[in-house]
């Protein structure tokens, strides 16, 4: 029999997601021993990374076999995150973005350029499961974490909260059922997972961007010495 594809997503990702959060700059973000300009700057990050992702998912994959079955837009981020850059940043975020008075890093880039451009049904599937089942799953606890650590704001944490997912722990059980209802050959089953190594990959690079960041970057970056 067949492991079921979320079954084989946790086992085959395990060390690749342990790497990914065990980065120094996560625990030092997590230990309280970071900044609120760190976690600005993680912020800043993730809103580059999942305009990538949800543009592509939904202009490219949205009647897509392989993807359309776990796609739901009460998962969706960047309208989270637009709110809370303007929080951390000011409502002209977007302007110092382009402009460069925030500082992304090449990691960063690197990943959004990678959804953008080698994108596939299988590394889709892959970057949503990594991405958004990890934001229920460990949501909550970060921002709390954040908060207290760092006295940042509830009105900067949206990233965080699901409102239209009251009840994260029935809906995670019901994405793994619609994943491991998705037919996958075993070539695409194999990308599949494979790609789920990579996207941890990707954002265990982004940490060790953030986390290397030294003077005269310290202070464009946010992180801790």
């Amino acid at each position: 029999m067949v492991e079921p594809l979320s079954v084989a997503l946790r086992t085959e990702t395990s060390q690749a997601h342990q790497d990914a959060e065990g980065s120094a700059f996560i625990e030092q973000l997590m230990g309280g021993a970071a900044c609120q300009h760190a976690f600005a700057a993680l912020v800043a990050q993730q809103l580059v990374i999942y305009r990538a992702l949800e543009d592509v998912l939904h202009a490219d994959y949205a009647d897509h076999p392989m993807v359309a079955p776990v796609l739901d837009h009460r998962l969706d981020r960047v309208a989270a995150l637009e709110r809370d850059m303007a929080q951390l940043f000011g409502s002209d975020h977007d302007v110092r973005l382009a402009a460069g008075q925030i500082r992304i890093c090449r990691a960063t880039t690197e990943y959004a350029t990678v959804l953008r451009t080698q994108h596939s049904p299988e590394m889709m599937l892959a970057n949503h499961y990594v991405r958004y089942l990890g934001d229920l799953s460990g949501g909550q606890v970060i921002a709390r974490l954040v908060e207290r650590n760092y006295g940042i704001s509830p009105a900067a944490l949206n990233f965080y909260r699901f409102d239209g997912i009251p009840k994260p722990k029935p809906y995670k059980d019901a994405y793994r059922d619609r994943l491991d209802a998705i037919e996958l050959d075993p070539t695409q089953r194999r990308a599949v997972i494979d790609a789920a190594v990579t996207s941890f990959e990707l954002n265990r690079r982004v940490f060790a961007d953030l986390g290397a960041a030294r003077e005269p970057e310290h202070t464009a970056a946010g992180v801790a010495r």
